[in-house]
């Protein structure tokens, strides 16, 4: 029920960043030709591919969200991280690219270059308030369904407003008397592109690779399992990230003269509270050993 809520509020988040970053694009494109501002219909370009890095994200949602099953007994969750990933390198593609045409700019005739008009500066204001707001909205849904990929997207409506300032900065510079800011301003958005982009990728690999748990959450597992009645020690505690969910090995100590309903007992309210208070743990595997022994059951 929880996951069923979580996946409807992610599409919900979407589907209004993907409307309004449709106008926003249809509007920057519009004000940039009819400015004739470089730096304006670049931004333009990044809000049009923040609509498909939505659908992207739209996509890894959907598909982790999905049951295990045959092929796949340990579910689906590290799609997150795929659409993570292909996000990124979309955002970096589209970030060369206006970087590219910046540079062209740069390097050419800048006594052509045109004074971009005062639409163009407009709508450089009026990006960077809505993307802010976008980042926001997206970035409180994330953290409330705990999604990488929803918070990539919400890093992504982050890069386009900082894009944003860039514009208005060579706009406004262009129309004080150095149209070169202009394109200046368009390579400063590649930067601004790359460096989110690169962060998404860093933050998707490092999910992908069975990385530990922080040192932080291990130790609150380790007193909530202490905590548990019958437990007399902790042997071995073990951590993996699979892509937004956490499994968890334990290896706990029970007296040794106990019998073998009470040792399970005592492995059941450690599995049950380990899922019940940390909601991101999709599985603990608890096996108790006897009080300074070695063998013991598992659950």
């Amino acid at each position: 029920m929880v996951r069923k809520q979580n996946e409807q509020l992610a599409m919900r988040v979407s589907v209004v960043t993907i409307l309004g970053n449709l106008l926003l694009t249809a509007f920057k494109l519009a004000a940039g030709v009819i400015a004739h501002s470089g730096a304006m219909i670049s931004d333009a370009i990044h809000s049009a591919s923040d609509v498909l890095s939505t659908f992207v994200v739209i996509a890894g949602v959907k598909l982790s969200g999905r049951d295990s099953d045959r092929e796949h007994p340990y579910g689906h969750e590290r799609f997150e991280c795929v659409a993570a990933v292909i996000l990124a390198v979309m955002l970096a593609a589209t970030g060369v690219g206006i970087g590219w045409a910046g540079i062209e700019k740069i390097t050419g005739d800048t006594t052509a270059l045109v004074v971009p008009g005062r639409l163009a500066l407009a709508a450089a204001l009026i990006s960077i308030v809505s993307k802010e707001a976008m980042y926001w909205y997206t970035r409180s849904a994330a953290k409330k369904v705990e999604s990488s990929a929803l918070m990539a997207d919400a890093w992504h409506h982050r890069s386009d407003a900082l894009s944003s300032i860039g514009s208005f900065a060579g706009i406004l510079g262009a129309r004080l008397g150095l149209p070169v800011l202009d394109p200046i301003a368009s390579v400063v958005i590649c930067i601004f592109i790359l460096k989110a982009a690169v962060d998404i990728f860093r933050d998707a690999i490092s999910k992908m690779v069975d990385r530990a748990c922080s040192d932080e959450l291990e130790e609150e597992m380790r007193g909530a399992v202490l905590a548990q009645e019958g437990v007399l020690g902790i042997d071995r505690l073990q951590t993996r990230l699979f892509g937004d969910r956490i499994y968890v090995e334990l290896d706990i100590a029970a007296d040794g003269n106990s019998s073998l309903a009470e040792a399970h007992q005592v492995s059941d309210r450690v599995h049950d509270t380990v899922e019940q208070q940390f909601p991101k743990v999709k599985h603990c595997m608890v096996h108790v050993n006897p009080y300074g022994g070695e063998a013991g059951s598992s659950r």
